[in-house]
């Protein structure tokens, strides 16, 4: 959601409805501005009213990465979107080429990116097993293609496709 706060529009990061003791219920809002990019908790009360600025969300393809920053492209329109590295976040840990992501937009500009649930990476560097070591469910920590590290079980080889989820951080299975 977008808002409009102080003449200037925020996304809404997180909202939580807090009702303490015997005050009256508030709203605490994460918001962060989208033409300077800072983040900041504002408190509302229940009876405030905000106006709510309209959304847009395009499917879009991650192509490649520019210096630090990331260009996105619409597949139908073949038009490109670069993003800054704030905006992208931890979702660069997932990203290679041809990923498609949902980018919204808040007046023709990108402000967030929402990643599939899960996405398929290649392993770079992947240490050996020790034999003897499978007694449990023993893991290793390997190297995807993106440089994210994550633990999987001690069979999985280098050049190995592995599907990831994107909200954990977790092997899911082999690809």
């Amino acid at each position: 959601m977008a808002i409009m706060y102080n003449g200037e529009v925020c996304v809404v990061l997180d909202a939580q409805h807090r009702t303490p003791g015997n005050l009256r219920a508030f709203v605490q809002v994460t918001l962060r501005n989208v033409r300077s990019g800072r983040s900041s908790d504002v408190r509302f009360s229940s009876t405030e009213k905000v106006d709510v600025v309209p959304l847009v969300a395009k499917k879009m393809e991650f192509s490649y990465k520019d210096g630090e920053d990331y260009v996105f492209s619409d597949p139908e329109t073949f038009e490109t979107v670069t993003l800054a590295p704030e905006i992208v976040g931890e979702a660069k840990d997932y990203l290679v080429e041809n990923t498609a992501v949902t980018v919204t937009f808040v007046e023709d500009k990108a402000v967030q990116i929402e990643l599939p649930s899960s996405v398929v990476l290649t392993v770079t560097d992947a240490p050996e097993g020790v034999k003897g070591d499978s007694a449990t469910n023993v893991q290793k920590t390997v190297t995807l293609e993106t440089g994210l590290t994550v633990q999987v079980p001690l069979f999985i080889k280098t050049g190995e496709k592995l599907r990831i989820d994107t909200r954990t951080g977790k092997y899911i299975e082999r690809a």
